[in-house]
This record gives C-alpha cells, structure tokens and sequence, in this order.
C-alpha cells in the first residue's frame, strides 16, 4: 500500500491512477492523518448462472400458489 500527501497525488495525478489501475492501493496522507484511500474497483461483470442448473433437483408442488391456510394467514397478521 502506497501512502502520499495530497500535494503529491495533486502533481502526479495521472501516474498514482495508473498504479491504482495496475492493482496497488493508496492511502492520502494530510498533516500526518489518513484522510483517504484510493483503490482499483473490483471486477463486477459476473458470469451468467446457466439455465436448468438444478434441473430435476426439487418438483414444485401442485398447490404452490394456492392460497395459504386461514390459521397461517391468521398468524402473519397477528391474530
């Protein structure tokens, strides 16, 4: 991890976004204190789940979307 003042990352902007893209973190120095942390942004295309992944895994019952029994909708609403 690479620590700078704010007068560096200032004049050498280009360069520290660079290393930034290169994978390497940098932490913003002012008076002595850490005030901020510049690091790469993680990958965030995921690769598509195929369809049929957990095929014949389960069956869905007949009845899924019927409606619920009364004593079970009773205890949703606190009754």
């Amino acid at each position: 991890m690479l620590t700078v003042t704010i007068d560096e990352i200032q004049q050498n902007l280009t360069i520290y976004l660079e290393q930034v893209a290169a994978g390497q973190s940098i932490i913003i120095m002012q008076a002595g204190k850490p005030i901020a942390e510049i690091k790469p942004v993680s990958p965030t295309s995921q690769q598509m789940r195929p369809y049929g992944l957990c095929a014949g895994e389960f069956i869905v019952p007949d009845d899924f979307d019927s409606s619920l029994p009364e004593e079970i909708l009773n205890s949703f609403e606190g009754k």
